[in-house]
């Protein structure tokens, strides 16, 4: 088997010709976007249970590296909010140098779905299992951020969402008027600055606004207004024998994943048992971010009409993944806020994101002390942005009032599960459901039926001991007893059945099973049987499995022309004969 090409969004880029005027603009795109994804990057690690630093530590490295090993043109590749759900469990439980563990596992995964060319099956994921999962995280992100928006001192949240819901209620009476107020100034700047259309991105205006109402309340005596907590009040660094709060202003450095902390802030100790207890995670991590990346890459071929390559997109985020661990980035995907920013500010190849990396990274290195005075309150209302973008409430809305009751019992399902559960399970019981409801309209169109002599000329002379019957739609587990049940109720009369099978697409094993089964018990009653329009590939199957020609007994016909002439030799045989076959 040929392995797919790695790097194919970088080389049709290439190949389509470019020049220094598509530099120019990648530039500027890679610009914008890297200006947009600091401070996602930072709130989405947050969000994760981790330091900021390691999301923006994914963004450099991450990013650059799927850009030039992926299959996209356009995509731009980071941590994303979809990842919260499950990331967040694996690092209460197994803590940062666990969950880098995982996300090398998951590397590992992705690139063997790519290499096995496995890109193409994302694309059977049906709509009401995605949009009921991508909503089910989305109020998920917005629970885990209320503690931050409102400066409630809780217990430490966890994996369970009621339980979570629970811990929040109680804390309620605790809230922080000053953190409630620069959580709904930034809020509120982040939903009117769009309005404006201007180029300055949002989330870059709106933290602006929530560090600077922060400052001013910083600024009054904590006895008058508590202080406002912030990145570096939060959070602390060590490297290279210096330590500092907020964020460490060094680029990512190589190191082992295994010497991160594990749950109890000591390194891990890797054996086999860990490997397996995170095997669950890291393919779970590997589910969403080949669903993810794939989406994202569907939506940028629809934006710039061009085509990605899903074999090489899922190695690339596989490579990805695998590598970013070792400098202390989390696990990324291509993110399709970021990717569609990227397109609307005219990028033209894979450069524009690895420009995005880049900036990201004079942002660490030159910008670190300024990032640390953004307020957590302001990344909280940030995420509860995203998280409504990332819901689609007006397609999950409008998916309730006019879809199908079985669609709609499947978006449901799988939104109730991947918030009280998780998002794997959602996945795998939508998908079987919609295999089950596609099975049921499948077998519901397959049907076989008696035809009326008078309704077509070609078997209008045919002997009433003649039956003719019309077999319609794919013969499948789900639908051939239903179809070949109504064969085996025929008159008693009748000693010579044609089967128009024109219409029949395809035929598995137990339709073949089910077939093998009449022609016997139609030979044990002295029924010959006479299959009409079935395509070579099908017969070919039939022949495999020992059901072949047998002179006056079975045989396969092109046309219903031919099958009434079959008939009627067979019937002049059997009345010379006294109603015995010939052999």
């Amino acid at each position: 088997m040929r392995i797919p090409r790695v790097g194919t969004g970088l080389t049709a880029s290439w190949r389509a010709g470019y020049r220094l005027t598509d530099l120019r603009h990648d530039v500027l795109a890679g610009l914008t976007v890297g200006i947009v994804a600091i401070p996602l990057a930072m709130a989405l690690a947050i969000a994760t249970g981790v330091p900021p630093q390691h999301g923006l530590y994914t963004a450099i490295v991450a990013g650059a590296v799927i850009a030039l090993t992926g299959g996209s043109r356009f995509n731009v590749s980071g941590p994303t909010a979809a990842f919260v759900v499950i990331l967040f469990p694996v690092v209460q439980e197994y803590g940062l140098g666990g969950l880098l563990l995982a996300t090398i596992m998951a590397g590992l995964i992705l690139v063997s779905l790519g290499a096995a060319r496995l890109g193409v099956l994302i694309q059977y994921v049906p709509y009401p299992v995605v949009l009921g999962f991508t909503a089910g995280i989305a109020v998920v992100i917005t629970v885990l951020q209320i503690p931050d928006f409102l400066g409630l001192a809780t217990e430490e949240l966890g994996e369970h969402f009621v339980d979570n819901l629970w811990r929040i209620t109680v804390a309620l009476p605790g809230i922080s008027v000053a953190e409630l107020a620069v959580g709904t100034v930034t809020l509120a700047t982040l939903i009117l600055w769009p309005r404006f259309r201007l180029a300055i991105p949002a989330p870059l205006v709106g933290l602006f606004v929530g560090a600077l109402a922060a400052a001013l309340i910083n600024h009054w005596p904590s006895d008058v207004l508590p202080d406002v907590a912030t990145i570096a009040s939060r959070f602390t660094w060590e490297a290279h024998g210096s330590s500092g709060s907020g964020i460490p202003p060094v680029a990512p450095e190589l190191a082992a994943p295994w010497r991160f902390p594990g749950p109890d802030g000591a390194p891990l100790d890797i054996d086999f048992s860990l490997i397996r207890a995170l095997l669950g995670p890291a393919f779970a991590i590997a589910v969403l971010a080949a669903i993810e990346s794939l989406l994202c890459a569907v939506v940028a071929d629809g934006l710039t009409r061009t085509r990605h390559d899903p074999n090489a997109e899922l190695i690339g985020q596989g490579l990805g993944n695998m590598v970013v661990p070792f400098f202390g980035g989390i696990t990324a995907t291509a993110a399709i806020a970021r990717t569609a920013t990227n397109i609307r500010s005219g990028a033209r190849s894979p450069v524009a994101a690895v420009v995005h990396s880049l900036v990201v990274l004079l942002g660490v290195v030159g910008l670190a002390g300024v990032l640390g005075l953004v307020p957590m309150a302001a990344l909280a209302a940030l995420l509860f942005v995203v998280a409504w973008n990332m819901s689609e409430a007006r397609h999950f809305a409008h998916t309730l009032r006019s879809a199908p009751p079985g669609d709609v019992a499947i978006l449901v399902i799988c939104f109730g599960l991947t918030v009280l559960f998780d998002m794997v399970l959602a996945v795998a019981v939508g998908v079987g459901l919609a295999a089950a409801l596609f099975i049921r309209r499948m077998a519901l169109l397959t049907e076989s039926e008696r035809m009326d002599p008078q309704d077509n000329a070609v078997i209008r002379d045919l002997p009433r001991h003649v039956a003719v019957y019309d077999v319609n739609g794919p013969l499948f587990f789900g639908a051939a007893e239903k179809a070949v049940a109504s064969l085996r109720l025929v008159d008693p009369e009748v000693r010579t059945i044609i089967v128009d099978m024109h219409d029949v697409p395809s035929m598995d094993g137990t339709a073949i099973v089910a077939l093998q089964s009449l022609i016997d018990e139609m030979h044990g009653q002295g029924v010959s049987l006479i299959l009409v329009g079935l395509p070579a590939r099908i017969i070919v199957k039939l022949r495999r499995a020992g059901i072949r020609k047998t002179p006056g007994s079975l045989t396969y016909c092109r046309t219903l022309g031919r099958a009434s002439m079959t008939a009627l030799r067979w019937d002049g045989q059997y009345s010379r004969t006294s109603g015995s076959r010939l052999a």
